[in-house]
């Protein structure tokens, strides 16, 4: 994870979502039931596209055109409902970490997450804490990777590896790495690796 500029709402967000929202929260009865009123839903394309399509908790591009992309809501809906309809709630995100985050809040926020906490390490491509933070905020580290299960899922450090192999073979430049892969680009010149890591990876 690295740290997420959080975006404007679009101009016309209220119309499209919190207008509807509102109407649907004023009369809130309880167990509350979200069936056909996923008004969030309507925020999706101005959410990718101000997000530039990046995953907040993996930081790895979301492709538009398959549509699997989601809304996050990061203070639950369960916790919060009157900010289910709320743009600074949205964290885009694509479905496996949506779920993985669920109704929890043990996972830190990328709008909120200082630099430099979660740290790649290559070439095993786990995602570790900085050894440099308190021991507190190691744990929230720690717990955000347990979380959304960044190392214990094969497919995301394998992922996470092939797009550094592709980039250490050079069949994609660093600007195509960065705009796919914020995080991976990050890491590789904060280490000051972009000039060795081919070799590290072959080793």
């Amino acid at each position: 994870m690295i740290p997420v500029q959080e975006q404007p709402e679009p101009p016309d967000f209220s119309k499209k979502v919190r207008g509807q929202g509102a109407a649907f929260i004023r009369q809130l009865s309880y167990p509350i039931n979200w069936k056909n009123r996923k008004y969030w839903l309507k925020a999706l394309p101005d959410l990718h596209r101000a997000y530039h399509g990046i995953c907040a908790y993996s930081a790895h591009w979301i492709p538009c055109i398959t549509s699997v992309d989601t809304v996050d809501h990061f203070i639950p809906k369960s916790i919060e409902p009157q900010l289910a309809y709320e743009w600074k709630n949205f964290r885009l995100c694509s479905p496996k970490f949506n779920s993985r985050k669920g109704e929890y809040q043990d996972v830190l926020d990328p709008f909120r997450l200082q630099p430099d906490w979660f740290i790649l390490d290559f070439p095993s491509h786990f995602i570790k804490p900085n050894p440099n933070l308190s021991v507190s905020q190691k744990n929230q580290v720690l717990s955000t990777i347990k979380r959304l299960k960044l190392n214990d899922d094969y497919t995301c450090v394998q992922e996470r590896l092939r797009w550094t192999l592709d980039f250490s073979e050079k069949h994609i430049d660093f600007k195509y790495l960065k705009r796919n892969t914020p995080f991976i680009a990050y890491e590789l010149q904060r280490q000051n690796l972009l000039e060795t890591i081919a070799s590290i990876m072959k080793g």
